[in-house]
């Protein structure tokens, strides 16, 4: 089991100790930083949170965009850390994940491979 320590800057830069194999969100929530949640599998932002400096392994998360990405975004219910962690966390990191689609169109490159591809029907 390899422990990573995760700081969370904009509460206090408060530290944890999560088991690399566990999903952030449960191994913080089970030591009382209150997170909200949807859907628990990566299918939803709720639970989004900013990395700011770290790896983790998220490949099973689907909600976020090429652009959600680009600005370290990470869905914490299925985001396993692969090395210490920096993050932000709640409203308050989200300036950049949430966008009006009309005044700020995502651009080709910032979708995602499976959906930047349109076939003619």
């Amino acid at each position: 089991m390899t422990k990573h320590t995760v700081t969370i800057t904009n509460r206090s830069n408060t530290k944890y100790e999560v088991d690399s194999r566990r999903p952030l969100l449960d191994a913080l929530r089970e030591q009382g930083v209150d997170l909200p949640y949807g859907c628990k599998y990566g299918g939803c932002i709720t639970c989004a949170a900013k990395l700011t400096d770290g790896k983790v392994d998220q490949k099973r998360q689907v909600a976020l965009n090429n652009r959600q990405l680009s600005f370290g975004y990470v869905i914490l219910c299925v985001a396993r850390a692969k090395s210490d962690l920096t993050l932000e966390i709640g409203v308050e990191s989200h300036d950049k994940l949430y966008r009006n689609p009309f005044l700020d169109p995502l651009k080709q490159h910032e979708l995602k491979p499976d959906i930047a591809t349109s076939e003619e029907i």
